[in-house]
């Protein structure tokens, strides 16, 4: 009972302190990118120049009391301009098509084909969770808390993340910032893509091999791995090692959002036998904080386990381990995880992660360089035992019972159901 009126005075205290804020914010609607000494966004002509200087968003500004509230987060980096390339798709790596728009809830994102075949994405910077928002919030008007909250995401934070999945040698999809005017390939999606900031990088799938990696016969999605896994059998295996590294490079970078549909699989031919190397997609939730008090009880173990704050120290591993881990990684021996974690402790050292922070515009390394940097070194000292509790939990929570997230509609055995090496 005592549990149960505790739990009772934590809701009301969050929904109070919601229902405040979001009435005496001023931050109401949700705005497009700020271009900086652009006097006339529609009429500009972009071609003109190479580059223009651009703010992520000025939606996230904040007074003292706000901040004490909903955290300081990332707003400085959100409303910090910086200088971005501009880029026209019919000239882009030897001229792009757009393919289609894409999903997700948060991220405008299209769809887009090079010449020699290769996929990417454009994945917009600044993002909409309007679809996100529950209709109890919007009758009470707290759609701004919602909105506030993407101020934890850092804006550039998928950047860094791939330089420093450089040094560790994990596979990532490369985003690059860039500026999308609008322009006449876009077609039906000028209005709504045109004009905006976004990151971009390399679909997890693609039919044309663009990876270091020789011997690539595709590169594909989990539910096609799993697919092709009914085929060949025992003739297809995934490379274990690589996986367990890039997880724990996952919870050195604080990206807590890892499902099953966050990853593609470079997939290699080696005489009658094919491997399968994770490929990271999707590093929007790097870095991410939950400072504030509102942020801070919602991302509670007891609340939202997963949802955790990039800080010093991981303090919840179970909040941290997905279905995905335990399909994949079910019964691994201990001795791969200990050994993934001393790799990562050796390639990422106090310099390398120092140096990776160069891919940012200096104004941004100046705010939020430092903080990133030290809580990945103390995160990078304690790796071993997080491997090694990464594992336990892994093993304790035993095998997945329902269809990883996108796999919902396959039809799999039973075997194939729970584990990926279950045949």
């Amino acid at each position: 009972m005592k549990h149960f009126i505790k739990l009772i005075c934590v809701a009301i205290f969050i929904f109070m302190g919601l229902l405040y804020w979001s009435i005496n914010s001023t931050d109401k609607q949700f705005k497009k990118v700020e271009l900086i000494n652009i006097e006339n966004v529609s009429t500009f002509n972009f071609k003109n120049v190479d580059s223009v200087i651009i703010t992520a968003s000025t939606l996230y500004k904040a007074d003292d009391i706000k901040k004490l509230m909903q955290g300081k987060h990332y707003r400085k980096a959100w409303e910090t301009p910086i200088k971005v390339p501009v880029v026209y798709l019919d000239s882009l790596k030897g001229g792009m098509k757009v393919l289609k728009q894409g999903g997700g809830k948060q991220t405008h994102s299209l769809k887009l084909e090079s010449k020699n075949g290769v996929k990417y994405t454009l994945r917009s910077i600044n993002k909409d969770p309007k679809a996100l928002i529950p209709d109890l919030a919007k009758t009470l008007g707290l759609e701004n808390i919602v909105v506030d909250g993407i101020s934890g995401q850092h804006p550039y934070g998928a950047v860094l993340a791939a330089e420093l999945a450089k040094i560790a040698q994990v596979l990532s999809t490369n985003p690059k910032i860039v500026f999308v005017p609008k322009q006449e390939i876009l077609d039906k999606y000028n209005n709504k893509f045109g004009n905006r900031l976004y990151l971009l990088e390399y679909e997890t799938d693609s039919k044309t091999n663009w990876t270091n990696y020789s011997k690539v016969v595709e590169i594909i999605e989990t539910d096609d791995l799993q697919e092709l896994k009914l085929t060949l059998k025992q003739q297809l295996s995934i490379d274990k090692s690589a996986l367990i590294r890039v997880r724990l490079f996952d919870f050195l970078i604080g990206d807590w959002d890892r499902h099953s549909k966050q990853y593609g699989w470079v997939l290699k031919k080696n005489g009658n036998n094919y491997t399968a190397i994770p490929l990271a997609g999707d590093r929007d939730n790097a870095f991410f904080k939950t400072e504030g008090i509102i942020p801070s009880i919602l991302s509670s173990k007891h609340v939202v386990p997963e949802l955790q704050s990039f800080e010093k120290e991981i303090d919840f591993m179970p909040g941290l381990v997905y279905p995905f881990d335990r399909y994949f990684l079910y019964n691994t021996p201990k001795s791969l995880f200990i050994a993934q974690a001393k790799k990562l402790q050796q390639l990422l050292t106090d310099k390398a992660i120092d140096n990776a922070l160069n891919i940012w515009p200096k104004a941004i390394q100046a705010l939020d360089g430092n903080d990133i940097t030290d809580k990945i070194k103390s995160r990078r000292r304690d790796l071993v035992i997080y491997a090694e509790t990464f594992k336990k939990v892994i093993d304790d929570k035993g095998l997945v019972k329902e269809p990883l997230k996108g796999s919902e509609k396959l039809e799999l055995p039973q075997a194939l159901l729970q584990c990926f090496d279950c045949n």
